[in-house]
C-alpha cells in the first residue's frame, strides 16, 4: 500500500543513520520512544475524532481497507515514523552545527500563542482550521514550559526549517495522489500545491511538541544516568 511504503521511506534513512558515530542517535532512544508514544496518543486521538466527523477520509486505493478506530495502518505509522525522522534531524543539526542564542524575548511566545487562540476561536466554524490553530497555541505553551530555551536556539529553528523539506515531499504525495481526502467545507480551501495550508500548522504543532518532549525526556534520561553513576560510586 502506498501510504505504508511512504512511511517506511520516511523512516528508512534516519533509522539506518542512527548509528552514525558523531550523532549516535540510538543512545537517545530512551528519550525518543516516550516522545513518539505521547505524540501517537495525542495526535492519533485527534485524528480518530477528525476522521469520525468527516473532516478528512482515506483513499481505499492507496491506504487499503483495514482500519483501527477509523484510521488505516499508514496513518498510525505516520505518527511513529515522522516524529522519529524529525527528531533525528534535530539531533543531527545539534551535532554538526554550532548553536547560537537568539535575542528573542520569551514573552513574545505568549503573545503569539494568544493570537493563535483568537484565530482558532474565530475560525471554529472551519473545524480543521480552528482546531489546528488552537493546537499550535497549545504546542507553543508546551515548549515554553517543557523546553523554553528552544525558542532562543538557532539550531532549533534550523532543524524546524529542514523538516519542512521532507514534509513538502511526503505531504505532497499524500495530498496529491490523494491518500488523504479533505472536506473543503471544514478548512479554508487554500492550498500550497495540493497541500491544504492547515497541514503546515498541523505539522508545526506536532514538531514543536515532539522537540520539546524529546528534550524533556532527554533531561530525565541524563538525570537517571547520573543518579546510577553516583549510586555505583557509593
Amino acid at each position: 500500500m502506498a501510504y505504508i511504503l511512504l512511511d517506511l521511506l520516511v523512516l528508512l534513512f534516519p533509522l539506518a543513520l542512527s548509528f552514525d558515530r558523531k550523532v549516535a542517535f540510538y543512545k537517545s532512544w530512551p528519550a525518543v520512544f516516550p516522545t513518539i508514544l505521547v505524540i501517537l496518543l495525542l495526535f492519533g486521538s485527534w485524528d480518530v475524532w477528525k476522521t469520525s466527523i468527516g473532516v478528512w477520509s482515506f483513499s481505499v486505493q492507496y491506504a487499503g481497507t483495514w482500519r483501527l478506530m477509523g484510521l488505516p495502518a499508514g496513518e498510525w505509522l505516520f505518527f511513529i515514523c515522522v516524529p522519529y525522522a524529525c527528531i533525528f534531524i534535530l539531533a543531527c543539526v545539534r551535532s554538526y552545527i554550532q548553536d547560537h542564542q537568539l535575542p528573542i524575548p520569551l514573552w513574545l511566545w505568549y503573545v503569539l500563542s494568544g493570537a493563535f487562540i483568537l484565530a482558532g476561536l474565530l475560525l471554529m466554524h472551519k473545524t480543521y482550521t480552528g482546531i489546528v490553530f488552537l493546537s499550535v497555541a497549545a504546542a507553543i505553551l508546551a515548549v515554553r514550559i517543557l523546553s523554553p530555551n528552544n525558542f532562543r536556539s538557532s539550531n532549533f529553528w534550523i532543524a524546524l526549517a529542514i523538516t519542512y523539506v521532507p514534509f513538502l515531499i511526503a505531504n505532497g504525495v499524500l495530498t496529491g495522489l490523494p491518500v488523504v481526502l479533505y472536506d473543503n467545507s471544514r478548512n479554508l480551501n487554500i492550498r500550497v500545491g495540493p497541500i491544504p495550508i492547515e497541514d503546515f500548522f498541523f505539522s508545526l504543532s506536532m514538531l514543536l511538541l515532539s522537540f520539546a518532549l524529546y528534550d524533556f525526556f532527554g533531561r530525565k534520561q541524563e538525570k537517571h544516568s547520573l543518579h546510577k553513576r553516583v549510586t555505583a560510586l557509593e
